[in-house]
């Protein structure tokens, strides 16, 4: 395996740094008792989702970007992790799915953002499970198509860091709803068109 194998893999890791570093914080300030504020009463109340969330995506970030790493995918390493990867990208989407509809709205989003995040939540359950179908069919093709998307879709956080980004620093303000969503509907989307980019450069890998 040579170094430039493991590019890929390092950088999204490092995309999905950020979104790690603040579950991390998340569950640290829970562990501690937090005092209860309007920012973060619905983690307080009911912390099962976004624990699961947190631990499923860290998980799912990491140990996902190593399978795109030519050497590792053909060995047995990528069939045993995809069987970590499947439950935990799983756990991921539908702890997503759970807290839009359990916790109350914060005030800086809105019904459109909380309607993206039920219709990306969703999709990625379904890339998940098309992509375990796929490959329970022997159908390698469309097994990695499935799973680079849903990937692609779990990743959206880290990337929707550097969509927020420029709006913060040309107005040194947090976006309003309808802004927000947009931001927020930008991160997934750059990641699927990058996933297709990708499928469509090496079409023919396992």
């Amino acid at each position: 395996m040579t170094i430039r194998e493991w590019r890929l893999p390092a950088a999204l890791i490092l995309l999905g740094l950020v979104p790690m570093i603040a579950g991390a914080a998340r569950l640290t300030e829970l562990g501690a008792g937090p005092e209860v504020t309007p920012a973060n009463a619905r983690f307080v109340a009911e912390p099962l989702p976004v624990v699961l969330h947190v631990v499923g995506a860290t998980v799912y970030t990491i140990l996902g970007a190593f399978q795109f790493v030519p050497g590792l995918r053909r060995r047995r390493w990528h069939r045993l992790a995809g069987r970590v990867l499947v439950p935990c990208g799983l756990t991921v989407a539908l702890s997503g799915l759970w807290m839009a509809f359990a916790y109350d709205l914060p005030a800086h989003d809105n019904n459109v953002l909380a309607g993206l995040r039920l219709v990306f939540g969703s999709a990625m359950a379904a890339a998940i499970l098309l992509g375990l179908a796929a490959v329970l069919r022997r159908d390698f093709t469309r097994h990695r198509a499935w799973m680079v998307r849903g990937y692609a879709i779990g990743l959206g956080a880290g990337t929707q860091a550097f969509t927020h980004a420029p709006y913060l620093l040309a107005t040194g303000e947090q976006p309003d709803g309808n802004t927000r969503a947009g931001l927020v509907l930008a991160g997934w989307l750059i990641n699927l068109a990058v996933a297709e980019w990708y499928l469509r450069r090496s079409p023919n890998r396992k």
